[in-house]
Parts: structure tokens; sequence; C-alpha cells
């Protein structure tokens, strides 16, 4: 629609809402031959009368009602174009927080965090620790980076890469597995470990990081995210004792917040970046 077009047809909906020129002027701020002369104008370019002047203001004619109706239909796709336009130009500010796994919080975001910085130096992000699921929907947290099956009820999200596992330990460690136990015993790689030596391990961690420590002091062996144990020069990854494991990884948020510009907009940050990482988190073959 030609601008002209568009600018009379707000003229014509004032009038219709209004049912007086003098209250639509007031509505938009001009004078009342302006109202006058812009609606005019509209019904010339469309050969028809829109409105019935009558004692009691201007009526809209019965036969032309679909054409107001099509009227507000422009005018509601006109002011979403300058929502998204605008929401487009604003810049990204204020507090964000991640919640994800020690792993992530410890070894994988912070690197992140300069690159972050420089594309929206107005966001502040906070990274929530914790290998327990913290709850959205209390407002824990506004993002969740977690590798997991599937998303719990009440998130949206998507996979971005997937977190791969292997197994590890330092050079003659005895034959023996480190064991999992929280959170990380309830993942894919627990419950593969579990059913490799039930209670039978030389020790356990509700944690990979803990448990990397245990492995690189010569505890026993240990399964870890390749993330972790490809990047630690005291351990060598223990080939064809285990099946390739991976699991999803996911950038979520509650469904409420989904569409909030700040938190959208670091999701989909969040999206690229680990995409670009995905070999590394996968880990090597």
């Amino acid at each position: 629609m030609h601008r002209d077009n568009w600018d009379d047809l707000r003229f014509v909906l004032a009038v219709a809402d209004t049912g007086s020129v003098s209250a639509a002027a007031r509505r938009l701020g001009v004078n009342h031959a302006t109202v006058l002369r812009r609606v005019a104008s509209f019904e010339t370019r469309q050969g028809t009368r829109i409105f019935e002047r009558t004692g009691q203001g201007y009526v809209v004619r019965p036969d032309r009602m679909q054409v107001i109706e099509a009227a507000r239909e422009v005018e509601s796709a006109v002011f979403s174009v300058e929502r998204l336009t605008k929401g487009a130009q604003a810049p990204i500010r204020g507090d964000v927080r991640i919640t994800s796994t020690d792993t992530f919080c410890h070894i994988v975001l912070p690197p992140l965090m300069a690159p972050f910085q420089a594309r929206a130096p107005e966001l502040c992000l906070s990274l929530l620790c914790s290998n327990d699921h913290l709850d959205l929907s209390r407002l824990h947290a506004d993002i969740a980076l977690r590798p997991s099956e599937r998303l719990p009820d009440g998130l949206v999200g998507s996979v971005v890469a997937q977190l791969g596992f292997a197994a590890y330990a330092v050079p003659s460690v005895p034959d023996r597995w480190l064991g999992l136990a929280g959170a990380p015993a309830r993942t894919r790689a627990g419950r593969w470990l579990s059913d490799q030596t039930g209670e039978d391990v030389a020790a356990a961690a509700d944690s990979f990081l803990v448990l990397r420590e245990l492995a690189a002091g010569g505890l026993g062996r240990a399964v870890l995210p390749c993330v972790l144990g490809d990047t630690d020069a005291r351990l060598t990854r223990l080939e064809n004792v285990m099946p390739p494991i991976a699991v999803d990884l996911w950038v979520a948020s509650h469904a409420d917040l989904a569409d909030v510009p700040r938190i959208a907009a670091v999701r989909q940050l969040l999206s690229e970046v680990l995409s670009s990482q995905a070999t590394a988190l996968r880990g090597r073959p």
C-alpha cells in the first residue's frame, strides 16, 4: 500500500471509531479541516462514500462496513511490522540468567562471555551452576542449557549439538570404575555405568568435574563428557571399553518467557556459538 493511502486510511478509521470529525482530530492531533480533507481524499481515490453525514455524526454506511474491517486488518499489519522493526533495532539489554551443569559453567560457557559482551554490551549474563534441573517456571533462571534426552514439560527450545561421553583414566590405572551419584547417575552414561558396575566402584561423585579429578588421581576409570576428558592432558581415552554415547544438548526457556526479546536473543546467540563447537562437544572419533 502506498504511504499516502495508509495515511488517509488512518483518518478514516479514526472517524469510524469516534463517529466524529472533531473527536478524530483530537485523537490524531490535527485540526478539523485536515480530517475532512483526508477522508475526502480516501473516498475520492476509492470512488465511493464511506460515511453518511448525520446530525449525530459520521456513520459508516452499511454496505461499506467490509471496507472498514479490511482497513483494520491493514492497520494491525502495519503496527505489527513497526513493532517487529523496532524490536530488531533495539539493543539487547538487561539481566539474563542461564542455568547449566558444572561442566558447562566451569569449562564451556566462561570463554563465551567475552564474545557475548562484545555483541551485546548492555547485557548482563548470570551463570547458575547446578547439576539438578532448576525450576524455570518459578523464575529461578531464564534459559536452561542442558544435555537431556527430552525437555521437561513447560520448556521450549532446540537441540544445538550433542554431548559425547567416553571412558578415561591415567596410564596403568587399576581395572576398576569410578561411579556416578546424584543427577549424573540418571544420565544415559550414568545408567550404562550402573549396569556395568552395580555398586562395585572404587569411589563415586555427583559431579563430572570431581570425577575427572578422581580419575586424574589414579583411583580408577571414569565416564566423562568428551569436552572434559579430551582436553585434560593427564587422562587417556580408553578405546573399546564402552559403546559410543551421546546426548542431545538443549537450549531452552519456559514457554511463557520464550518470546521475551532479550531471552530470545541470548538463546539465539548460545545456539549459534554452541553449534559451531559441535565437534568438540560430541568428542573426537
